[in-house]
């Protein structure tokens, strides 16, 4: 298979026949297989890596049928989670979604290249897919993986939610800094066809604010996000919008060309909106994600006082910048973001 490499949505294909310098490789995504495109490139560059391959159940994908003998599926894994190792830093995060029938096999390759896994995260999506002879998948599994138990990004406050103590009963013996999320995650909603952010050209999509969350706590701005199975190209969007650089690789041209029209949409509007008074388009980006880590619908936020000084001080812990945030600046910021 031809591999190349898409700037404004033109392919070049011998891009790859030599060992590509890093700048060639930030903020692009190539078309070809990810082990082909990985096998030319020496060093480490990815910080982190976020991988939603197909899960071998039977989707028709553009290039690709997923449905292929089990013993073949499993070694294609290894091979291609193989790949995505020798690209990781030492001090990277490598983070996996896969279904049920091949979560255990995921794990044991984990372990036969060295990885570390922290955390075998359960995404429960709230509504599945509906079955008749058995009861209906709700789940996907996320497993973390780091290359160096000791060594590796992992920023709590980025994270950090309010718990009931300090919404709820009031609690003087809550954290002010808030509670870390439970390895069960359920306020990320599997992307629908009604959904606005749906992209109608892929089968399989994933919410921005589950990509969000990995990707602010086991990165920082300005470092290398890596997913192999680009598709609809969230990743590449979530990493976009939290100031990190981002690279993708997919077999298939059209997937490419419509990731790279999403993301070239996505830095237009970044450019023509009005400017926030108060915050810049980093803050009102995480000013986002945390109004959707909330277990409190944000118009609700803005009609109790209580609750809007807990999101302010809540959202200055997750900035972990030193600035203070007023108030008024986070209600502000609120009223425009749901307008």
């Amino acid at each position: 298979m031809n591999t190349c490499l898409t700037n404004n949505y033109s392919c070049s294909f011998y891009a790859f026949y030599y060992n590509v310098p890093m700048p060639e490789l930030v903020n692009r995504i190539i078309c070809g297989d990810c082990i082909e495109v990985l096998s030319k490139i020496e060093d480490p560059f990815a910080d982190l890596i976020f991988a939603d391959p197909p899960f071998n159940i039977g989707y028709k994908y553009d290039k690709y049928y997923d449905k292929v003998k089990s013993k073949n599926y499993i070694a294609w894994t290894k091979d291609w989670m193989t790949a995505c190792k020798k690209v990781l830093k030492p001090d990277g995060s490598f983070y996996i979604a896969i279904g049920d029938d091949y979560a255990a096999n995921v794990k044991i390759i984990g372990d036969e290249l060295g990885l570390v896994m922290r955390n075998w995260i359960i995404w429960y999506y709230t509504f599945g897919q509906q079955t008749k002879s058995k009861f209906a998948r709700s789940h996907t599994h996320i497993f973390y993986f780091v290359n160096d138990k000791k060594n590796f990004t992992f920023n709590d406050r980025a994270a950090r939610v309010p718990s009931d103590r300090q919404l709820i009963y009031n609690d003087k013996r809550a954290n002010p800094a808030g509670k870390m999320p439970d390895d069960v995650w359920t306020q990320f909603s599997r992307v629908c066809g009604t959904f606005k952010e749906r992209a109608s050209w892929h089968p399989c999509q994933m919410p921005e604010s589950l990509l969000n969350r990995i990707i602010s706590v086991s990165s920082n701005p300005g470092e290398c996000v890596f997913d192999p199975f680009t598709g609809s190209g969230t990743t590449a969007a979530a990493a976009y919008q939290l100031n990190r650089n981002y690279c993708g690789t997919d077999i298939s041209n059209d997937y490419v060309k419509n990731a790279n029209k999403r993301l070239a949409t996505l830095k237009k509007t970044s450019k023509q909106k009005t400017v926030n008074l108060f915050l810049n388009s980093h803050e009102l980006a995480e000013i986002k994600r945390l109004a959707s880590d909330m277990p409190i619908p944000t118009k609700e936020i803005l009609a109790d006082n209580k609750l809007t000084k807990i999101f302010t001080r809540q959202f200055s812990v997750r900035m972990n910048n030193g600035k203070k945030y007023t108030e008024q600046e986070i209600v502000t910021s609120l009223q425009e973001m749901i307008l």
